[in-house]
C-alpha cells in the first residue's frame, strides 16, 4: 500500500486551553490573592494573613475531588473552591478568604484576566499575519488583475492593492482591540449589589488595591450589571471576524476553477472529496468563513445581556461568559488558518492577466471614455463608448473594432493609440503606490506588536 503525506494540522493558538474548569479555577484564585493583599494593605485582614492566603492561592495544592464534592452539592460554581482554599489554611487564617466579596467580583475579575491572555495571543496572530501580507503585497503591488464591482468587471486593479485593503482593515482592528483595553480589562470589586458596603470607607481603595495587584484598571463604578465593556469586545471581535470572512471569501472564489486567480495551500496527500479525486477544496476558507459566521452570530446575545435587571441578574453573565469565550476561541481559530493560507497561498498573475482579456478589452471603456471626453465632452464620449460596448456584448463583436470602425472616434484616436488605451496595466492609478504603503504600514505595526508582546 502506497504511503501519502498528511496534510498540515490546524496549530492550536492556545486560547481553549485559557477556559478550562482548572484554568478558570486559578484566574480566580488569582484575584482572591490580589483581593487579600489589597485588604492588608488597608488594615482590612492581618498582614500574614494575607501571605498565607497569597501562597496557598494555588490549585496545585487544592484537592479537586473535594471541589468537585461541593460543586455537586452546591451548584454553586465559587464557593466549594473556596471551601478547600478555607481547608487547607485552616479556620484562623481561611476566615479572611473572600472577606466582603460576591462571587461575581471573583469570578468576572479572573475571566478578564483570561480574556487579557486571549488578547493578547489574537493581537500576536494578527501581527504574524501582518508580516505575511506585507511581502504579498509588494510582490504583486503591479500586477494587474480585474477590479469587479456587482460581481462584473470594472476597472483594472492589482492583486497588491487587493492585499493592502485586507491590510488596511486588519490594522484598523489592531488600533480598536488596543484602544479597548483600559476599558475592557478592568477590575470589578463592588460586593454583593456593588455598592461596597461591606468593605467600609476603603471601599473604593480596596478595588483599587486588588487591581493594581492584577495589572487591571479598577471599574469606576463597580456594578454587576455593567456589560457594555464585554459587549464592545464581543463586537470588535466580531468586526474582525467580519473581514477575516470577507478575505476568506474572496480566496474562496478566485480559487474556483472559473477564476483560477488564487489557490490556497493543498498540502500533499489532502484528500478533497472520496470520490472525486480531482478535488483540490479551499479547506481553510471554508472554515473560516464558517467559524467568522459563528462570531457575528454571537454578538447580539452581548447587546441583549446589557439589558440587565436592577443591580444583578446572573443569566446576563451565564450570556456574556458563552459571547466571550464562544467568540475568542473561534477568532483564535480563524486567525490560525489565515496564517497557514498565506504561508502557502499561490498566486497566479498570468492567470488574472488572462482574466482581463475576457471582455475583449471592454474593461477598459472607462479610459477610452475619458480619453474621447477630452475632445469631444464626458458625456458625447460616455454615449459612443456606451453603444458599441453593450453591441459588443449583445453582437458578440469585438469591441476593439468597434472602436475602430467608428468614424468619429477614429477622428480623435489612431489605432495606435486606441491599443495603448486598451492595455489594462497601463491603468491601475494608485494601486502599486497603495500597495506598497500598506505593505510598510504592515509591517510598522506588526514589529510593534512583537515589541510589546514581548
Amino acid at each position: 500500500m502506497q504511503h501519502r503525506p498528511t496534510a498540515a494540522r490546524v496549530p492550536d493558538p492556545g486560547i481553549r486551553a485559557l477556559f478550562t474548569r482548572e484554568a478558570r479555577w486559578q484566574a480566580w484564585l488569582d484575584v482572591e490573592a490580589a483581593l487579600a493583599r489589597a485588604e492588608a494593605e488597608l488594615d482590612m485582614i492581618p498582614a500574614d494573613a494575607a501571605v498565607e492566603i497569597a501562597n496557598h492561592c494555588r490549585l496545585e495544592l487544592l484537592d479537586i475531588e473535594n471541589i468537585e464534592a461541593g460543586l455537586a452539592v452546591t451548584g454553586h460554581s465559587l464557593v466549594p473552591l473556596i471551601w478547600e482554599l478555607d481547608r487547607i489554611l485552616g479556620s484562623e487564617i481561611g476566615g479572611y478568604v473572600h472577606w466582603g466579596a460576591t462571587t461575581q467580583n471573583i469570578t468576572q475579575t479572573g475571566d478578564i484576566l483570561q480574556l487579557r491572555e486571549a488578547h493578547r495571543i489574537i493581537l500576536g496572530q494578527i501581527g504574524r499575519i501582518l508580516t505575511l501580507l506585507a511581502p504579498l503585497a509588494t510582490r504583486h503591488a503591479d500586477d494587474p488583475c480585474a477590479g469587479r464591482t456587482h460581481g462584473q468587471h470594472a476597472v483594472p486593479a492589482t492583486f497588491g492593492y487587493k492585499v493592502g485593503a485586507w491590510i488596511d482593515e486588519l490594522c484598523r482592528h489592531v488600533e480598536r482591540l488596543e484602544d479597548a483595553e483600559p476599558r475592557v480589562f478592568v477590575a470589578m470589586l463592588g460586593g454583593a449589589a456593588g455598592t461596597l458596603a461591606s468593605f467600609g470607607a476603603p471601599g473604593l481603595a480596596v478595588q483599587d488595591g486588588m487591581a493594581r495587584h492584577l495589572d487591571l484598571l479598577p471599574m469606576p463604578v463597580p456594578g454587576r450589571t455593567s456589560h457594555d465593556h464585554h459587549a464592545e469586545y464581543a463586537a470588535i471581535l466580531a468586526m474582525l471576524a467580519a473581514t477575516c470572512r470577507k478575505i476568506a471569501d474572496e480566496i474562496y472564489t478566485l480559487m474556483k476553477p472559473e477564476f483560477g486567480e488564487i489557490e490556497e495551500p493543498v498540502p500533499p496527500g489532502t484528500v478533497g472529496s472520496s470520490t472525486m479525486p480531482q478535488k483540490r477544496n479551499p479547506k481553510l476558507s471554508q472554515d473560516i468563513r464558517a467559524a467568522a459566521a459563528q462570531v457575528t452570530t454571537l454578538f447580539p446575545l452581548a447587546l441583549d445581556a446589557m439589558r440587565t435587571e436592577h443591580e444583578a441578574d446572573g443569566s446576563t453573565s451565564v450570556m456574556i461568559e458563552r459571547v466571550l469565550h464562544g467568540s475568542v476561541e473561534l477568532v483564535g481559530d480563524i486567525l490560525a488558518r489565515l496564517v497557514l493560507l498565506f504561508e502557502g497561498i499561490d498566486v497566479k498573475p498570468e492567470r488574472m492577466r488572462a482574466n482581463l482579456e475576457l471582455s475583449g478589452g471592454l474593461i477598459m471603456s472607462e479610459r477610452i471614455m475619458l480619453a474621447l471626453g477630452e475632445q469631444l465632452g464626458r458625456q458625447r464620449a460616455h454615449d459612443i463608448v456606451y453603444e458599441h460596448a453593450q453591441d459588443a456584448v449583445v453582437q458578440g463583436v469585438a469591441f476593439r473594432e468597434l472602436l475602430v470602425s467608428d468614424e468619429e472616434v477614429r477622428r480623435q484616436l489612431s489605432e495606435a493609440e486606441l491599443d495603448q488605451l486598451l492595455d489594462p496595466a497601463t491603468y491601475i492609478g494608485a494601486c502599486g503606490a497603495i500597495a506598497r504603503s500598506q505593505a510598510q504600514r504592515a509591517l510598522t505595526v506588526a514589529e510593534r506588536l512583537e515589541s510589546t508582546q514581548s
